[in-house]
C-alpha cells in the first residue's frame, strides 16, 4: 500500500510508459534550460547594449559640452573687446559649423533618449516662432481611416482642429517663356496681314526676360554670389550661359535702372532727413598693375524710428575722391536735416547767414567712438566715464524710438538735454587738466568742436542721436563693405563701378521691409524702365 502524499503513485506500472514519460521530462527540462539560456543571453545582449548606448549618450554630451564652450568662445570673439574679435564674415561662418555641428550632436542624442527628445521638441515649439503672414498657405487636411464612432458605427461630427505650421519650399525652377504672335491675313483683301507687335526686350536680341535679369542681379549685389558661381549653378540644371553672358545681362540691366536710381535721388533730396556717409572701394586702375582707392558715397532716407510714412531707400554713387566737389554733386540744394560725421565737405553743405542749406545734424556715434577706442587697455578712465554718459544719452532713445516726433522731442527736452548740458561741461573741465596733444583731448576738442551738430537732435524729434542700424548695418556695410571683401575690385572704369552703384542704389532699396519681396520689385524696376511707361517714379511706387 502506498504512502499518501508519495510522488511516484501516479507513475505507471507499465516500463514502456515510464520510459516515454521520462522522455518527455527529459525533453521539457531541456527545453526550460535552452529558453533559460536564451534569456541569459538576451539579458546579457541588453545590458551591453545599455551600456554601449550609456557609452554613446557621454560622449554626445562630452562633444556638446565641447561645441558649447567653443560657441562661447566664438561669442566672447564676436562681443567682447575689440581685440579679441574675429572679423564678421569669418565669424558668421565658425557660428554656422559650430550651430550645425550641435545641432547634429543633439539629433543623435535623441535617438536614443525619450527624456532628450521630449525636452527638446518643447524647446524648438518655444522658440520656432511664426511664419511670415504674407507667405501663401497650403493646407493638408488629414482625416482618420474612418470617421464612423468605433462603439455604435454611428457619424461623428467635427468638434475641433489641430492646426500646425511648416515651412516648406518650391526649388527655383527655369523655364522657356515661348511668346507666338499669329499672323492673320484677308482673303478678300490682298497683302493685308495683322499681327501683334513684338513686345520690347529687356537686351535686343537677347533670350533673358525681365524677371531672369533681376534674379542675377540680386545674386550677385544682395546675396554676394559671383556671377561665376552663378553660372555652374545653371550648368547643374542643364543651362549653359556662361559668366560673360551673364555679365553682359548685369551691365545692361544697370544702363536701363539708371533713370530709376535718378530718379529715386530726386525723391530723396525732397525727404525731411537724409543720412549720408562715404566709404572707400578698391578699383582697378589698369596700366599700373595695382589698385586705385575710389569712393562710394551713399545717401539713405528711413523714417521708421519717428513714424514717418516714406519709404526707406538708399542712393549710392561712385567718386574718385571725397572733395567738397562730389559731396556737393550728390547733395546740392539739399535743405533737410542731414545726418553724417563730422567731415569736413558736410559743412559745405550747411546754410550759410540765413540762406538755403541743409541742416547738420552730427552722429554722436563717431563721438562715442573716438573714446572707446582709448578704453581699450583700461587706462583712461575720463574715456570710460564719457562712454558711460553718451550710453546714457542712447538708452533714453531706446525708450522713444518709434514714437512720434512731438513725444520724441519733449523726452528729449526732459531727460537728455541736462545729460547733453552736464556731459559738455564734463568734457571742459577735463580738458584743462590734459596734455594739449593727448588722444583723450583730441577725442574731446573732437566732442567740443561739433556741439552744435551734435545737440539739434534735441530740438527735433525727427533726427535721430546717431545712424539707425538698418542704414549702418544694411545700407552701408551691407550693400559695400561686404561686397568689398567678397569681391575686392569694383571695376577698371568710370562706367563700371557706376554701374556697381546702380544696382547697389536699387537692390538695397528693394531689400527695406517696407520695400516687399526683392526680385519682385527688382523685376517690376526693370520692366518699368524697359517698356519706358510715361509716367513718373512717384515715392513708394
Amino acid at each position: 500500500m502506498r504512502e499518501i502524499g508519495n510522488p511516484t503513485r501516479d507513475l505507471p506500472d507499465d516500463p514502456a510508459a515510464l520510459r516515454a514519460l521520462l522522455l518527455a521530462a527529459w525533453a521539457e527540462r531541456d527545453s526550460v534550460t535552452s529558453e533559460r539560456d536564451s534569456l541569459s543571453a538576451e539579458r546579457d545582449s541588453i545590458t551591453s547594449e545599455r551600456d554601449s548606448l550609456s557609452a554613446e549618450r557621454d560622449a554626445l554630451m562630452e562633444r556638446i559640452e565641447r561645441l558649447q564652450h567653443l560657441l562661447q568662445k566664438l561669442q566672447r570673439m564676436q562681443f567682447g573687446p575689440r581685440s579679441e574679435r574675429l572679423p564678421a564674415d569669418q565669424l558668421r561662418f565658425a557660428f554656422e559649423e559650430v550651430e550645425a555641428s550641435l545641432a547634429a550632436a543633439e539629433a543623435e542624442a535623441e535617438k536614443g533618449s525619450t527624456e532628450q527628445r521630449n525636452k527638446n521638441t518643447a524647446r524648438r515649439k518655444a522658440t520656432r516662432g511664426r511664419l511670415p503672414a504674407h507667405l501663401p498657405r497650403i493646407e493638408q487636411v488629414l482625416l482618420p481611416e474612418s470617421t464612423a464612432c468605433p462603439c455604435c458605427q454611428g457619424t461623428m461630427v467635427e468638434i475641433g482642429c489641430d492646426t500646425a505650421e511648416k515651412f516648406d519650399v518650391i526649388p527655383v525652377q527655369f523655364r522657356a517663356l515661348v511668346v507666338k504672335r499669329p499672323k492673320f491675313a484677308c482673303r478678300a483683301c490682298e497683302g493685308v496681314v495683322v499681327q501683334a507687335p513684338a513686345p520690347s526686350r529687356l537686351i535686343e536680341g537677347g533670350l533673358p526676360t525681365e524677371a531672369a535679369v533681376a534674379n542675377v542681379v540680386v545674386a550677385r549685389y544682395a546675396d554676394h554670389q559671383p556671377l561665376y558661381r552663378q553660372a555652374q549653378g545653371l550648368a547643374r540644371q542643364g543651362i549653359e550661359i556662361g559668366r560673360e553672358v551673364l555679365a553682359s545681362w548685369v551691365g545692361a540691366a544697370a544702363f536701363q535702372i539708371r533713370p530709376v536710381v535718378a530718379r529715386l535721388r530726386e525723391i530723396l533730396l525732397g525727404s525731411v532727413r537724409l543720412f549720408a556717409d562715404e566709404t572707400g572701394m578698391p578699383v582697378l586702375d589698369p596700366g599700373r598693375g595695382r589698385t586705385k582707392k575710389g569712393f562710394a558715397w551713399a545717401i539713405a532716407r528711413d523714417d521708421r524710428p519717428w513714424g514717418g510714412s516714406e519709404p526707406p531707400a538708399v542712393v549710392f554713387h561712385y567718386a574718385h575722391g571725397r572733395g567738397a566737389e562730389h559731396a556737393q554733386a550728390l547733395l546740392g540744394g539739399y535743405t533737410g536735416l542731414l545726418q553724417c560725421d563730422g567731415y569736413t565737405v558736410y559743412k559745405g553743405l550747411a546754410a550759410q547767414d540765413g540762406g538755403e542749406g541743409a541742416t547738420l545734424v552730427y552722429c554722436w556715434s563717431h563721438v562715442r567712438r573716438e573714446f572707446y577706442d582709448l578704453t581699450k587697455k583700461n587706462t583712461a578712465p575720463i574715456a570710460a566715464e564719457a562712454l558711460r554718459r553718451i550710453a546714457a544719452l542712447y538708452a533714453i532713445e531706446d525708450t522713444v524710438r518709434g514714437q512720434p516726433p512731438d513725444q520724441r522731442r519733449a523726452a528729449r527736452q526732459a531727460r537728455s538735454r541736462p545729460l547733453v548740458t552736464d556731459l559738455f561741461a564734463w568734457l571742459e573741465q577735463q580738458l584743462t587738466r590734459l596734455p594739449g596733444g593727448s588722444p583723450t583731448a583730441k577725442a574731446i576738442r573732437y566732442a567740443l568742436n561739433h556741439r552744435d551738430g551734435l545737440e539739434r537732435f534735441l530740438d527735433d524729434g525727427r533726427a535721430e542721436i546717431g545712424r539707425v542700424g538698418d542704414w549702418r548695418g544694411g545700407a552701408r556695410r551691407g550693400g559695400v563693405a561686404v561686397g568689398r571683401r567678397l569681391s575686392p575690385y569694383a571695376g577698371a572704369s568710370f562706367p563700371a563701378v557706376h554701374s556697381v552703384s546702380s544696382h547697389r542704389s536699387s537692390n538695397r532699396t528693394c531689400r527695406f521691409p517696407a520695400s516687399g519681396f526683392l526680385p519682385a520689385r527688382q523685376t517690376f524696376a526693370l520692366d518699368r524702365s524697359t517698356h519706358r511707361l510715361g509716367t513718373p517714379l512717384k515715392p513708394g511706387a
